[in-house]
């Protein structure tokens, strides 16, 4: 029988790679006291943030963040000419957003193609910073929004908006304010903010009432929301009560935000001339 030369063989005996791989254990999360990484329950206690703008020279404007784990990119094109002349518009601007993650972002490990999340957090992002900017101010133009989510530790959304927010100050987009995102987990009687991947998926107990997840982008010099995501069932009180404490998770990243944004306008000033 004629065998390909060119070819290498493996061994006669082997195993499947699957069989190597490390299955997470179940994990259950106390409902009381201090959470895994120290951070305390019922408190607006935030993940520390680290914010970089300008990064990407190709793009017009660029922001990354990190907040624990959860590491994100984002690039912004335009303004230029839309692509399609039946979606131009004469008196206001178009805002485009694409969210993907990699496929090494998550533990179980997804595809480049974008999938139904990606989509959902797509147009999640477009509803969140379309208020904030001045689309006015850019007829006949298109603005391209591109988050690339290169780690997911949780808070993912929130986090992509503040991230986006960034990029498009870096690039000279005119803006009202910048948008800021946070999150929490609700359980029961119970919330965590800016949770955890374990955090967010954890299950909580069943049957319990007061069991979801809340997104708030907030406009902290307006003091405004732009937008809100909910999933999960809570009640009209507990409900306010976690817009609130994700409008205090916004305040207190403003500062460290700002202080980003001030160095890297700074950066990119010329010299003083010398007369």
């Amino acid at each position: 029988m004629p065998t390909d030369t060119k070819r290498v063989r493996g061994p006669e005996v082997s195993q499947s790679p699957s069989l190597f791989l490390c299955h997470p254990a179940t994990v259950v999360l106390p409902s009381q006291g201090p959470r895994a990484d120290g951070r305390q329950r019922d408190q607006v206690d935030v993940r520390p943030v680290f914010v970089r703008c300008g990064l990407v020279s190709q793009a017009k404007g660029s922001a990354y963040i990190e907040a624990g784990n959860t590491k994100l990119m984002c690039c912004v094109y335009g303004p230029r000419e839309t692509d399609r002349k039946d979606e131009t518009d004469m008196k206001c601007g178009r805002l485009t957003t694409d969210m993907r993650f990699t496929p090494f972002a998550c533990p179980q490990r997804g595809s480049w193609i974008q999938g139904s999340q990606d989509k959902d957090f797509s147009l999640m992002l477009h509803e969140s910073l379309q208020p904030a900017v001045c689309l006015h101010k850019y007829p006949r133009s298109q603005i391209e929004v591109n988050v690339m989510v290169l780690e997911n530790s949780g808070s993912v959304l929130a986090h992509a908006v503040t991230c986006a927010s960034l990029a498009l100050a870096d690039a000279g987009i005119e803006m009202y304010d910048l948008v800021l995102g946070c999150s929490i987990r609700q359980d029961g009687s119970s919330y965590v903010a800016d949770p955890s991947y374990l955090e967010e998926n954890y299950s909580g107990s069943v049957g319990g009432e007061n069991q979801g997840r809340l997104t708030v982008a907030f406009l902290p010099s307006l003091n405004q929301i732009s937008g809100l995501q909910s999933d999960g069932e809570m009640t009209e009180e507990t409900l306010t009560a976690g817009v609130r404490a994700c409008i205090e998770g916004c305040y207190k990243l403003y500062p460290v935000v700002q202080q980003a944004l001030t160095k890297a306008v700074r950066k990119a000033a010329p010299p003083p001339s010398e007369s």
